[in-house]
């Protein structure tokens, strides 16, 4: 079709722009709010505790009083390739943890983001939840998160992606900055993560345009030139809290 050709041309030269580093920002529109996950059908600045797992989703044997809902809120920087993009508005993450029998458990809630326009191009990517979190945080990092990363643009199909549900990027966040109390009442934590270390696969999903998409967006890319950075807010609420 003479669309999809011209499409594919023009992809193709944003593909030699982006090699020789002459591609320049056009004015950015922001996207309409894209959201994800279970319940996560609003922006992602106004979630809240909306998409905390209900009690009956709580593990068998889990006591309210012991299990809380966090609500997480993030902003910061992201880099795939070639794609170098702020996530300036706020991706959310909602999720329940708590104890069963002395055993740290987790239930996750949602996720909602909004699309990220990638400079120079008519392309946005939009993160996921890619079906693995934990957020139990150790000595080693403060928590790990499995994303995928949506394509969206002129032509583009509607399931093309960095990363699928069987083979998510995988995110291992080490703090940043230490954790420090925004709001004793409720009970709101900030905080900085990042991941530097990760690989980034090439675009699944987006039929013949796929290997236009993997030059313009430099995919795919090894560990060392990929990075997340987030500052994050995270509200608690106690399952035993009446209301």
């Amino acid at each position: 079709m003479l669309r999809a050709r011209r499409l594919v041309t023009a992809l193709s030269a944003l593909a030699l722009a982006a090699g020789t580093g002459a591609a320049t920002a056009g004015p950015v529109q922001a996207d309409a709010g894209v959201s994800t996950g279970v319940g996560a059908d609003a922006d992602a600045r106004q979630r809240g505790f909306a998409d905390c797992p209900s009690l009956s989703e709580l593990p068998e044997g889990a006591d309210p009083a012991k299990w809380r809902c966090e609500a997480m809120t993030a902003t910061g920087h992201l880099t795939l390739g070639r794609v170098d993009v702020p996530i300036d508005r706020p991706l959310a993450i909602t999720f329940a943890e708590g104890r069963v029998d002395g055993e740290f458990r987790q239930v996750f809630g949602a996720m909602a983001a909004t699309p990220l326009r990638v400079r120079g191009t008519p392309l946005s990517i939009t993160p996921r939840y890619g079906g693995y979190s934990d957020f139990e945080s150790n000595d080693e990092r403060r928590g790990e998160l499995d994303l995928t990363f949506r394509i969206s643009g002129p032509g583009v199909p509607r399931g093309c992606s960095i990363g699928t549900d069987a083979a998510p990027v995988h995110l291992v966040l080490k703090e940043t900055d230490p954790s420090r109390v925004v709001s004793p009442d409720p009970l709101v934590v900030a905080f900085g993560v990042a991941d530097n270390r990760f690989a980034a696969p090439g675009t699944s999903g987006c039929g013949r345009l796929g290997r236009v998409l993997d030059k313009v967006l430099g995919l795919p890319a090894p560990a060392g030139v990929n990075g997340i950075g987030l500052d994050a807010r995270v509200a608690l609420r106690s399952y035993g809290e009446a209301g």
